[in-house]
């Protein structure tokens, strides 16, 4: 897993009385329990022994079930964030296992950098470097829940049927493979044509489904210039529609 420069805005500050406020750029998001910088924040309270009121204000630039671990991001923030406003109650081997309990990915993102995830994700190794590319992210208008994903995959496992062939793709040492992506390209059929596509296109090197989906990340290779991504863009939306949300990035720092 490797973090890159696409982030969230979080603010973390001291609420008036007690209890956990929090206010979400984004309608479609869930609130209340249900939202995981809040589970974090209860997470986090329920450690420390504080009883003391939270405001968190979260501007969302991550479009949710894209498959880019915005929800784990934003809740390794919240306790990273809240550990800073309350002075280090914690240590960082305490956030890691709060990390682990309210999700599979956030202790990846407590960790920071590239690094290789094991278990449900919360092992953690150091990875090789990744060659400094051009990242194209392309999100279509629908999400995919990482739940069913998983769901999907399991029940064609256990069905027998045979995944389609993936083309093996390298990436420095890093080879370029994602399970998910038979499960997903079985319902959703645009992402396997898109795909296919991407890596037709000048200027691409490698093309995959990040995580569970729904986006696509089409990687440029070293050298390609700026007139050729944005005429990737432009063609992208010509051929897949208007509705396709592309952000242009690159490895990040975590």
């Amino acid at each position: 897993m490797a973090p890159i420069g696409l982030a969230d805005q979080i603010e973390i500050s001291h609420g008036g009385g007690k209890g956990i406020e929090f206010l979400c750029s984004d309608p479609e998001l869930p609130g209340g329990g249900d939202n995981l910088c809040v589970k974090a924040a209860e997470a986090f309270l329920a450690a420390t022994g504080l009883d003391h009121g939270i405001r968190i204000a979260l501007m969302k630039k991550i479009p949710h079930g894209a498959g880019l671990g915005g929800g784990s991001s934003d809740a390794a923030a919240v306790l990273k964030g809240l550990n800073e406003l309350f002075d280090h109650p914690l240590v960082e081997e305490e956030l890691h296992q709060i990390a682990a309990t309210l999700g599979s990915d956030v202790p990846f993102f407590l960790h920071g950098g590239v690094a290789v995830c094991r278990g449900r994700g919360e092992i953690l190794k150091e990875a090789p470097v990744l060659p400094e590319r051009t990242l194209l992210l392309i999100k279509p208008p629908f999400p995919v829940p990482t739940a069913w994903a998983y769901r999907h995959y399991a029940e064609l496992k256990e069905s027998g049927m045979s995944p389609l062939p993936q083309q093996r793709q390298r990436l420095g040492e890093i080879e370029i493979v994602n399970d998910l992506e038979p499960a997903v390209f079985h319902k959703h059929l645009l992402l396997p044509s898109m795909k296919a596509w991407l890596l037709e296109q000048p200027g691409v090197e490698c093309a995959f489904m990040t995580g569970s989906g729904s986006t696509m990340v089409a990687v440029m290779k070293p050298g390609t210039g700026a007139e050729i991504t944005a005429a990737l863009k432009r063609d992208i939306r010509s051929e897949f529609g208007e509705t396709m949300w592309l952000y242009e990035t690159g490895w990040g720092k975590g």
